[in-house]
């Protein structure tokens, strides 16, 4: 049977622009974090780990920059994705679902640029990504993935908000986790409506998921050539 979707741990080239319905400057307006991207290129120094990336991998780097980063490789991957879904619409697909589908691919390319311009000099380069195991034709194949991976981001956020010291950080992370989430509950939603908040994502005590970078990054390898290097990433 065909592997629709990534599965989530326990819990090339894409077009580098901002669609004009939702630009970047008015993204960081809304998000109340433009006056944030000064404050991060200039941030104080990393806390090195000083453990050598193997050759030819993308080290995301170690403190809060580390945890950025990491955050920037996924809204890489989140946009270069819906960028295409938009870009080679499944079959089928309702003017409905593509308008709202859109708006999270420009949702996802204002994170991407957000991270990009914010990190400056420090942020990695632009991954390349392989989404071959997905059919773009297919609504199952599509949605299966989109729901692994906004399921998988909204994780990769919460797990990764205890490891950030700086709180203008952690009010950054959570205030794109929200939109995340908002993302994930959509999609789950077109799959399946009513499984918005069930309980494969949410835990007796009311509470998402949260997930470690190793885990995050281990599920989302099979759809990234490129090769990150996690280990001057803080620790619990």
């Amino acid at each position: 049977m065909e592997k629709l979707h990534p599965e989530l741990p326990p819990a090339g080239n894409h077009e580098d622009l901002l669609p004009g319905k939702f630009g970047r400057r008015k993204f960081l307006s809304y998000c109340g974090l433009a006056a944030s991207v000064a404050t991060i290129s200039a941030c104080k120094k990393d806390n090195d780990n000083n453990n050598m990336p193997p050759a030819g991998s993308i080290d995301l780097g170690s403190g809060d920059i580390g945890i950025l980063n990491y955050a920037y490789a996924l809204e890489q991957l989140e946009a270069a994705f819906y960028t295409q879904v938009v870009a080679s619409p499944y079959s089928g697909i309702t003017a409905g679902e593509l308008a709202l589908l859109t708006d999270i691919r420009d949702h996802e390319v204002a994170h991407r640029e957000f991270f990009k311009a914010a990190l400056g000099t420090k942020a990695i380069v632009s991954l390349e990504v392989n989404f071959s195991a997905v059919n773009f034709g297919s609504r199952d194949s599509v949605l299966g993935t989109a729901k692994a991976f906004e399921d998988l981001g909204v994780s990769a956020y919460n797990g990764a908000g205890q490891l950030i010291t700086d709180p203008a950080y952690l009010l950054l992370a959570g205030k794109i986790v929200s939109v995340e989430a908002r993302h994930a509950a959509y999609i789950r939603d077109l799959i399946s409506n009513g499984s918005f908040a069930d309980s494969t994502v949410i835990n007796a005590n009311g509470l998402d998921l949260a997930n470690k970078p190793a885990d995050v990054l281990m599920a989302a390898k099979p759809f990234l050539k490129s090769v990150l290097y996690a280990g001057n990433l803080p620790m619990v």
